[in-house]
């Protein structure tokens, strides 16, 4: 399904956008937060809630178009995810759905909860589990099926992606992902301290490296550049994390 997914991915015309972005005050805020399992909040379900909120202010960087060409525009974000149920287990993909209106306490724990059972909501996962016992030629129509069929794709696949190498080390560094479907891609790459600009001076923050991925042939550079300044300004904020707490 990945390779599938691969050779479908290298006939779109994708664009990237590379960030550097001050989590500083978003993974300082995250220390001291704890759902009701007692466990502090996923990073990721931080991201997540706010590339969320970022695309329901931009509902065109998710914008598809269907068999007749007709143009379909989501404002509800769902936003699908891989979640590794233990240390070198395979990845599940799960689907978080109305994510832009969505607590990060409660992203949080259903990711954990998708961790701890792998089974409790991963359609999209036995979708994938199915589709690698046909025929590649049967899988390759199913996934044009989907690109062609917006409401598909989001019942199934969700509206946007979200995957995230991060957890794999404290290095700093981009991946570059590649986009099969969807129109808007987010890859979430290392947190490292380095020297930032910080109120005028220079100062060691902790800096994310987010790599963006846009299907040209739906959203325009300028579109592109808006969303990813409001997901920059939002993220080091931490403003979901305040309209939590409020």
């Amino acid at each position: 399904m990945i390779v599938d997914g691969g050779y479908l991915a290298a006939r779109r015309h994708i664009i990237f956008a590379f960030l550097e972005l001050d989590v500083t005050m978003a993974r300082s805020a995250l220390r001291g937060t704890s759902g009701s399992d007692g466990n502090p909040y996923s990073f990721t379900a931080f991201v997540i809630a706010t590339f969320a909120r970022a695309i329901h202010s931009h509902p065109e960087v998710q914008a598809y178009r269907d068999f007749r060409g007709r143009l379909v525009l989501f404002h509800e974000v769902d936003v699908s995810t891989l979640v590794e149920p233990s240390p070198g287990a395979a990845a599940i993909p799960h689907v978080i759905r109305a994510a832009e209106k969505r607590p990060v306490g409660d992203i949080s724990e259903e990711i954990r909860a998708v961790q701890r059972d792998p089974h409790s909501g991963a359609k999209l996962g036995r979708t994938m589990a199915l589709g690698s016992r046909l025929p590649r030629f049967f899988r390759l129509i199913y996934m044009r099926a989907l690109k062609l069929n917006p409401i598909w794709l989001k019942r199934i696949g969700g509206t946007t992606v979200v995957s995230s190498i991060g957890m794999f080390g404290k290095r700093a560094g981009w991946g570059i992902p590649f986009l099969p479907l969807h129109t808007l891609g987010l890859l979430v790459g290392g947190v490292a301290e380095k020297p930032m600009a910080y109120q005028g001076t220079v100062a060691l923050r902790e800096c994310l490296h987010a790599t963006f991925s846009f299907d040209h042939d739906m959203v325009d550079g300028a579109p592109a550049a808006r969303f990813t300044r409001s997901f920059a300004e939002l993220i080091e904020a931490a403003s979901v994390l305040g309209d939590e707490a409020a």
